[in-house]
């Protein structure tokens, strides 16, 4: 059997970019046509205007009546001014819908990422393919790849409209161009307000994100998956509506200036057509002059940028999915928690062989051990005897080489890890806080708690004296990972948390180490009073929580070298008499 069972199958080869592209634009390829049409038929009515200027010539030279063909032009610029803007919004909008579902799709699948999956990424890394690879999605699939058919196209239909420049003329379309240039400085300060706005939104979806990645075991512990998804979804959803908005200014911005190039065109004209009738330029000229300027290099430019931004939103698309291919575990609906006084739970370890990975040593050498129902069993042993290991293994953070472990009698590999979580209460040896308020941290696991039922716990854990001396209570915010709370208020806090839970199964490892001897004291008693009622396992440094414990397991270097009450072990186990009389700092307690 493979070192880790749910990475024992090598991952599939990874899509072509344009699978991926396609598998982005296919639930929005109705806009995406959209657009693509009405930027099409910008380009068309354009194409429009040489021909009926050619009319226009043919009728000055014909001494015809002008009204016709100039309301046709006018026409023809107005629809312009329009559908050009509005197709530009129609394809950033989409563009948008698309970074908001693969932000959505990637979010929740990193909040689900295996734990060891984890181990070997970068949440900083992790946090730039959600915030700024995304970004480049929407541009490699509305500009690039939208670009480069309509530009196509558009190149294709004016390659063979050539002309000659003239000075007259190109001062009249330089002094329509600045008339242009002073009505985009009034709008381009909002462009810059609301891009400000979409960046500053990203940055606060990219803080949720990490406050989630920091501390995914405790998530995972409390089963609050769902919850945590659905705040970074909010902050993705915001930063979706303020890049909306600052794609709604930049269509207009943009426009303006294709715009000034139309009123250019038809100024242009107008002069041109009076030089022509003054002999003072042919015909020819003013139409070639039209034809380049206007037509031409507009698509050229599309196509090379459309062709660059693709090469770079390649590479995007390569990142998103390979963090999208990263192992996860499976989506499942919420568990409910263990009703108030629910049994206890059973557990046995079953010849159980692990190691963190097919390069690194071993942690687990077949242990076994059989935990009954109630009471408090303590795990001691040198640092590195694969003490921690057991919890991680129990939550299936991991999941053993070989060998079961069993939970009243079931493998847990048969159940479901939401409804496996749910039975146990879990507070780690750094004993995580997120940010945000304590009621906020009290309530990560236990959402449906009662007023109640806070209430006891903080009297349990001994919080009541700290959240009376709070400005606001529960809703005082802890700031970056607890960093207003001390590291005893912090284990406090999540001490408190896993008992919300009200769990079958209680692991605390090493969870009183950085309180005080009287806070240490209160809750050690406490301890041992849920142990009535509760499955409780706990890794302990400290010989005062370790002889309070029904049954002691000793371990060192992967193996359990013994089982039995501190009276036995001293006697027993030279291992767990020198780390009584030194790890523990008591010596005088060993000969008790």
């Amino acid at each position: 059997m493979d070192t880790q069972r749910d990475q024992s199958a090598a991952p599939a080869a990874a899509p072509a970019t344009w699978r991926v592209l396609l598998r982005y634009m296919r639930p929005s390829w109705r806009w995406l046509a959209l657009g693509g049409l009405l930027n099409l038929t910008t380009g068309a009515v354009g194409l429009t205007l040489p021909l009926v200027a050619r009319r226009l010539i043919d009728d000055l030279g014909a001494d015809r009546p002008l009204t016709g063909v100039l309301l046709l032009m006018g026409l023809l610029v107005v629809v312009t001014a329009g559908v050009g803007p509005l197709g530009e919004w129609v394809l950033r909008r989409t563009g948008e819908s698309i970074v908001l579902t693969a932000r959505r799709r990637l979010v929740s699948h990193l909040l689900r990422l295996r734990v060891p999956a984890l181990d070997r990424a970068e949440p900083g890394d992790l946090m730039s393919r959600v915030t700024s690879d995304t970004i480049l999605l929407r541009q490699v699939t509305t500009d690039s790849v939208i670009g480069i058919v309509t530009g196509s196209l558009t190149v294709l239909a004016t390659a063979t409209l050539m002309g000659l420049l003239d000075p007259v003329l190109l001062v009249v379309t330089l002094g329509v161009l600045v008339l242009a240039g002073t009505l985009i400085r009034v709008v381009m300060p909002r462009v810059g307000r609301m891009s400000k706005d979409a960046q500053k939104s990203v940055g606060a979806m990219g803080a949720a994100l990490e406050r989630a990645l920091g501390a995914l075991r405790t998530i995972k512990a409390s089963g609050a998956e769902h919850r945590e998804e659905a705040a970074v979804h909010r902050s993705a959803e915001e930063s979706w509506r303020a890049s909306v908005r600052a794609g709604k200014w930049l269509a207009i911005a943009g426009h303006t200036a294709e715009l000034a190039l139309q009123v250019a065109f038809f100024v242009v004209l107008s002069v041109g057509g009076s030089r022509v009738a003054s002999g003072a330029i042919d015909v020819g000229t003013l139409i070639a002059f039209l034809m380049y300027v206007f037509f031409l290099v507009p698509p050229l430019q599309q196509l090379i940028g459309a062709a660059g931004q693709y090469q770079v939103g390649a590479a995007a698309v390569a990142r998103i999915t390979e963090a999208e291919r990263l192992p996860a575990e499976p989506v499942a609906p919420a568990a409910t928690l263990p009703a108030s006084g629910a049994a206890p739970a059973e557990l046995e370890f079953r010849d159980v062989h692990f190691r963190y990975g097919p390069e690194l040593p071993p942690v687990h050498h077949g242990i076994s051990f059989r935990v009954p129902a109630r009471g408090m069993t303590a795990f001691v042993g040198p640092s590195g005897a694969g003490k921690t290991t057991v919890f991680s293994l129990i939550e299936r953070f991991y999941e053993p080489a070989s060998g079961s472990i069993l939970i009243d009698g079931g493998d847990i590999a048969t159940w479901d890890i939401p409804r496996l979580r749910a039975a146990i209460g879990y507070v780690e040896q750094d004993a995580p806080v997120l940010s945000g308020s304590l009621r906020d941290n009290l309530l990560l696991g236990a959402p449906e708690a009662t007023g109640e039922e806070i209430e006891r716990v903080l009297r349990v854990a001994r919080l009541d004296a700290l959240v009376a001396r709070l400005p606001e209570g529960l809703d005082t915010l802890v700031g970056h990972r607890g960093t207003r709370l001390s590291g005893g208020e912090r284990q406090r806090v999540a001490i408190a948390r896993a008992l919300l839970r009200r769990p079958r199964l209680l692991l605390l490892d090493e969870a009183t180490s950085q309180l005080d001897a009287v806070n240490e004291a209160a809750l050690r008693d406490t301890i041992a009073e849920i142990a009535r009622t509760t499955t409780v396992l706990v890794v302990a440094h400290r010989l005062s929580t370790v002889t309070l414990a029904d049954r002691i397991v000793v371990m060192d270097a992967g193996v359990v070298r013994a089982v039995g009450t501190h009276e036995e072990l001293v006697g027993a186990d030279p291992l767990y008499a020198e780390l009584a009389a030194t790890q523990f700092l008591a010596a005088s307690a060993v000969t008790a």
